[in-house]
């Protein structure tokens, strides 16, 4: 690891941690020539590809997913902690399901997580995921729920 302070190639752990969930390791280094520390965290990443409604392939990208559904809530009342639980609880069903998958997966998945959280945040989602066209597609929706 690169010292972030002089750049110096090599770097020394000086304290390892799991967070709480197990899925990442923060590590406390020190740089042996400005002595200064700094702490970095490691996660694994397990590449997913998404098969788009298109036929094209790309990568997984967790921001992307995360946007998503901060845009669905954006003004109603969820705080950065349950926002933050909701999305890696929608990315850990994803991630379970193998490392190729189809774009309507993740849809649905949003979907069936925003219909028990939040009904208004459900439509948000489900008008842009479902390319609402008009009102009545509103209407339809509201009456499956």
């Amino acid at each position: 690891m690169v010292c972030p302070f002089c750049n110096k190639v090599e770097t020394s752990v000086v304290d390892s941690r799991k967070n709480n969930e197990g899925n990442s390791i923060r590590r406390r280094r020190e740089c042996p020539t400005c002595n200064l520390r700094f702490t970095t965290y490691e996660k694994a990443e397990i590449g997913i590809l998404v098969e788009k409604r298109s036929g094209s392939y790309e990568e997984f990208d967790y921001q992307k997913l995360f946007r998503g559904i901060e845009n669905a809530f954006g003004g109603l009342d969820l705080n950065e902690k349950q926002l933050k639980t909701l999305v890696d609880n929608i990315h850990n069903e994803i991630k379970s399901t193998g490392s190729k998958i189809k774009s309507d997966f993740i849809g649905e998945t949003v979907l069936n997580h925003l219909k028990e959280t939040n009904k208004v945040a459900y439509l948000r989602f489900a008008s842009v995921y479902k390319e609402f066209s008009d009102a009545s597609d509103f209407e339809k929706e509201v009456a499956e729920l």
